[in-house]
């Protein structure tokens, strides 16, 4: 029986790692692509070797991970870093399939005569959660080798961001890449100058428009495909977005991801369940209510969802009251969509006056925030009264801002 050769590992490695040779440049599809805002946060990340940690960084699918990654990796080349230290790998391509990090790292330092034990190397590792027991080994390469800095991607986020918790501690640092904000879509679009950001009071941000009729337009366009760069920036996948969004996308998650992940045998419940939420983005639901109409048993509808939520299709959010403070029985929450465009791509885009916009503008409202490392949110609903998304400070027990969308 034929294995796959050790020349056909270092061909693939030659052909994912381009800038080996001259005129050392990341592919052209990637260095013509506009790097996300979130590039220079995490630039600092990579490139600091002072703190020995790896970075595990999480995102859906199709939001530019891959992308991120290739545009650090120029960065880096372009400060002077060695083009031949640099290595990137794409776990999940059958070639190599059966090898763990250390080996695959092994396989590259080969190629180009370096020695990972001891020589500098910076690691890329795309698509993660297909390498089993890939945190032991990252853990054990992050301890090890000093001279080695990790950073490794996936999109099911939740049994990363678990496993990463569980087996480094202290050792990986997460970074979350959402999908596109209302912003970055504007600068996609090179229309950012639509908007103006001035300093308001109380060190706040001002933020204005220059266009209203224009800055509303892109609004609805952001709704129905604003969530993902191929999305934002085709034409075509705009006049067919079930065939991107969907099929790439929500399919490939409830499908391929979690069930693989997690060992779903009824794909079917949770395609279902997810069909639910989906369609009641923003909408205020209850484990009776949803268990009495899928005649899915609570515990089965808790974990299901938090696979969903693993894999950032949607997000859940707590009841508080006026007060601000917690409900001791959290009977009643809200999902939401992590981008409206998912709810566009399964059911159909919406306009203006269509009777879906109202939760639709909410949960674009949320997706600004659902990211953030900042105070948790929640919603408030009391006898006469509710506020759609708050901000509550823990530690004051109390209300830090609000929002209400109409």
């Amino acid at each position: 029986m034929k294995t796959i050769s050790k020349a056909q590992i270092e061909r693939m490695i030659r052909v994912e790692n381009p800038w080996l040779e001259h005129p050392h440049k990341i592919p052209r599809y990637f260095n013509d692509l506009k790097p996300r805002d979130y590039f220079s946060l995490l630039y600092p990340y990579v490139i600091d070797k002072k703190i020995k940690r790896s970075i595990v960084l999480l995102g859906p699918r199709r939001v530019g991970k891959t992308v991120l990654i290739h545009h650090i990796i120029q960065k880096m080349i372009n400060e002077k870093v060695n083009p031949r230290c640099i290595c990137y790998i794409s776990v999940d391509h059958p070639v190599y399939n059966g090898m763990d990090m250390e080996q695959l790292l092994a396989a590259f330092c080969t190629l180009n005569a370096l020695d990972y034990r001891k020589d500098e190397v910076y690691a890329f590792f795309d698509e993660i959660q297909y390498l089993k027991n890939w945190e032991q080994y990252l853990k054990s390469i992050t301890d090890r080798y000093p001279n080695i800095k990790c950073v490794v991607t996936g999109s099911a986020a939740a049994a990363l961001r678990l496993k990463s918790l569980e087996s480094g501690a202290g050792r990986f640092t997460d970074f979350f890449l959402p999908p596109l904000t209302f912003y970055e879509y504007l600068t996609l679009l090179n229309e950012d100058e639509i908007t103006a950001i001035e300093p308001g009071k109380d060190g706040q941000m001002s933020f204005n428009t220059t266009n209203i009729d224009l800055l509303n337009e892109r609004f609805i366009t952001y709704i129905n495909f604003g969530g993902y760069p191929e999305v934002a920036l085709s034409k075509e996948i705009q006049a067919n977005p079930e065939r991107f969004v969907k099929s790439d996308i929500i399919d490939k998650v409830l499908l391929r991801d979690l069930p693989s992940i997690y060992g779903i045998s009824d794909i079917q419940e949770l395609n279902t369940l997810f069909l639910t939420l989906a369609f009641n983005t923003a909408q205020e639901i209850s484990l009776d209510s949803l268990s009495k109409s899928s005649g899915l048993a609570k515990n089965t509808i808790k974990r299901y969802i938090e696979y969903l939520e693993a894999a950032f299709l949607i997000k859940t959010v707590n009841r508080v009251d006026k007060t601000a403070r917690h409900f001791h029985r959290a009977n009643f929450f809200k999902v939401y969509l992590t981008n409206p465009s998912l709810w566009s791509a399964l059911f159909s885009p919406v306009d203006e006056n269509d009777e879906a916009i109202r939760p639709l503008v909410e949960t674009a409202v949320f997706a600004q925030w659902f990211h953030a490392e900042s105070n948790p949110l929640y919603y408030a609903r009391w006898d006469k009264g509710e506020v759609d998304i708050v901000s509550v400070d823990e530690k004051r027990q109390k209300a830090d801002w609000a929002i209400e969308v109409k």
